[in-house]
């Protein structure tokens, strides 16, 4: 699918009177693989389902490089915890191509290929609510890629992970991001949010606190909340 780009301009959420997120005015561009970082309750998710179109905003306005509808069919979201359909692994992989009319025989073929890239090939036809943790992920992640999608939204993907399923999971991202698609993923984990980073988004208190090039973010903060939250301190 062709690139997209997106715009926030004051854009922010309220809840019962509360601002959970906002006012934001934010560009991303049509390429990258970006990481929202920033302590518990700063805003993260929600900035991620703002962009996803799947939050409502209480002002403000977001503006994707396409048409609405046509740019919300181009994403895919991955949760913290992944959604499993009640099915075995093959049928979930197959779903999303069913949803756009794609051939069986196509739809055959791009599930074997998947399941091989996130090492499901020799469960196919387990039922996926059986999977273990790290596998439900990678099935996750492979249901949203089969599409192709142009932007996919992560959502601390490897939390609660072992050391092997996250390093599995970074190299199909890594891959993914290689081949064009653009990245949007909140972690926890700075050493991942090194490894995988091109760019940081930084929020604190539900505000965008500093935005930049991941080498400059990590190497060089220009805020002083920043550093404090890189160097493992308590910021609120």
């Amino acid at each position: 699918m062709p690139p997209l780009s997106v715009s926030l301009r004051n854009v922010s959420v309220k809840r019962r009177g509360k601002t959970i997120l906002g006012p934001i005015d934010m560009d991303l561009g049509e390429a990258g693989f970006t990481v929202v970082l920033g302590p518990n309750g700063a805003g993260k998710t929600t900035l991620l389902k703002v962009l996803h179109g799947v939050e409502r905003v209480s002002g403000g306005t977001v503006q994707w490089s396409r048409p609405a509808d046509q740019a919300q069919q181009a994403q895919a979201y991955v949760f913290q915890r992944p959604i499993m359909l009640r099915r075995s692994v093959r049928n979930n992989l197959a779903y999303p191509l069913q949803l756009l009319g794609t051939p069986k025989v196509p739809i055959a073929q791009q599930v074997a290929i998947w399941a091989g890239r996130v090492g499901l090939a020799d469960v196919l036809d387990q039922p996926a609510p059986r999977l273990s943790g790290g596998e439900k992920q990678k099935l996750a992640l492979a249901r949203a890629l089969i599409r192709q999608p142009s932007v996919l939204f992560l959502d601390e993907p490897c939390a609660n992970l072992d050391g092997r399923s996250t390093r599995e999971i970074e190299a199909v991202l890594r891959a993914a991001h290689h081949s064009g698609t653009r990245i949007i993923m909140t972690t926890h984990d700075l050493g991942q949010a090194r490894r995988l980073g091109s760019d940081v988004v930084f929020l604190l208190n539900g505000g965008l606190h500093e935005q930049g090039a991941a080498a400059q973010v990590f190497d060089a903060p220009a805020k002083a909340e920043t550093r404090a939250f890189l160097d493992g301190d308590i910021v609120d």
